[in-house]
């Protein structure tokens, strides 16, 4: 029967003059025409205008061959503003053998992710973001051992993420975020993986010591619901060039190891840590947002290299260091939130002139506000606190 199938497809092929050369193989050419038929354009799409099946299908929009097979399937309009497709992914998509690369442009696609995509195992590139994808994420998809990038961020997925998808070997990025997945975060083993994103989504539990490679460069876990302490997982990912771990419920001290490495941007706001942040003399960070949390202890005069600080919503008590006000006078820091503390003064004349191109928030402190300068409006608007709150202030 199948065989009777593709005999039909050909001649259906030869009888609209097709070259034998332009030719793809009856499985790819069948499996082509289901995800035709289970997509649509939206309107203003014109994406599918293309696709004729009486002409040579490697010609059509989104579709690459090599030989008499399709390598890569691009689908929907990639320009800026296109509507996109609407419709659900064919599980035919499965029958392509040879497809390295698939990526589906932001639309309005349904439905869940076919388990038989983990059939193309040569499939390298998997990307079908800001749609509308749900269920959960196929625990299958760890069998195409040669994936380097995974994403299907700003979707509609529930449930966990797959321990599985941990043991792929080759992945370099996975981005899952602006989801709705729960669970742990499981465990990672690729020794490539240089990006994670999983911002947004519903993930709880602690991150164990070896749940993250020390390839990492980018990791984005804001968002979410996870615990416990971190300190010992980020002093094994010496390679990171942005963290993010804010809006979690963390906990611990971050010691100050964690900063002997480049990071250029760094939040962990509204999270629950507990300690003082020691970064080292070298670091030159645009950014460091670590607002909302429950950090304590002194301000160490080496975070005065950040041009961006964000240390408001904190426990932090004591002097500001000099080298604060003497940077951001000389127009090195651009902003400098330090309101919701415990601070108890900070050496800056009531005259002095601070840069127009600058930012300073002091607010209810414990001290008595030297300089009136302009916060933002959750900063409140009282300007001290009350002395009872105090322990350490005195007048």
């Amino acid at each position: 029967m199948r065989f009777a199938t593709l005999f039909s497809v050909l001649l259906l092929l030869l009888r609209f003059g097709l070259i034998v050369e332009s030719i793809i193989v009856p499985v790819d050419f069948l499996a082509l025409q289901a995800i035709r038929k289970s997509l649509d354009d939206l309107p203003g799409s014109n994406f599918f205008d293309s696709w004729d099946f009486t002409s040579d299908p490697c010609n059509f929009a989104g579709v690459y061959c090599d030989d008499d097979k399709v390598t890569a399937l691009n689908l929907g309009d990639p320009r800026a503003g296109s509507p996109g497709l609407s419709g659900r992914i064919d599980p035919a998509i499965g029958k392509l053998s040879a497809l390295t690369e698939l990526s589906i442009v932001p639309g309005r696609i349904m439905g869940s992710l076919p388990h038989t995509i983990s059939q193309s195992k040569n499939l390298r590139f998997l990307a079908i973001s800001r749609n509308f994808i749900s269920g959960e994420i196929p625990a299958s998809l760890s069998e195409l051992r040669g994936l380097k990038t995974l994403d299907l961020s700003y979707n509609q997925l529930t449930g966990s993420i797959p321990p599985s998808i941990g043991s792929l070997p080759e992945l370099s990025n996975l981005i899952l975020c602006h989801n709705h997945l729960n669970g742990s975060i499981p465990q990672f083993l690729s020794q490539s993986l240089t990006r994670i994103d999983l911002k947004r989504n519903n993930l709880t539990g602690i991150i164990s010591l070896t749940s993250l490679p020390p390839s990492l460069q980018y990791l984005s876990l804001a968002w979410n619901q996870l615990t416990g302490p971190v300190y010992r997982v980020l002093l094994r990912l010496n390679q990171l060039n942005y963290l993010d771990l804010s809006l979690n419920r963390f906990t611990g001290a971050i010691p100050g190891q964690i900063f002997t490495f480049p990071i250029t941007n760094l939040q962990l706001q509204r999270n629950f840590f507990y300690g003082v942040i020691q970064p080292p003399n070298q670091v030159t960070i645009p950014t460091v947002d670590l607002s909302y949390n429950r950090f304590s202890g002194e301000l160490s005069p080496l975070l005065s290299n950040v041009q961006n600080l964000y240390l408001n919503n904190n426990r932090f008590t004591g002097q500001v260091p000099v080298s604060f006000v003497d940077r951001l006078l000389a127009s090195n820091i651009q902003t400098l939130y330090l309101q919701h503390n415990f601070l108890t003064g900070i050496q800056i004349s009531p005259a002095a002139d601070i840069p127009v191109s600058s930012s300073l928030c002091l607010q209810y402190n414990c001290m008595v506000l030297p300089v009136q300068t302009p916060c933002p409006v959750k900063a409140g608007l009282q300007k001290t606190r009350p002395t009872t709150q105090c322990s350490e202030w005195r007048g």
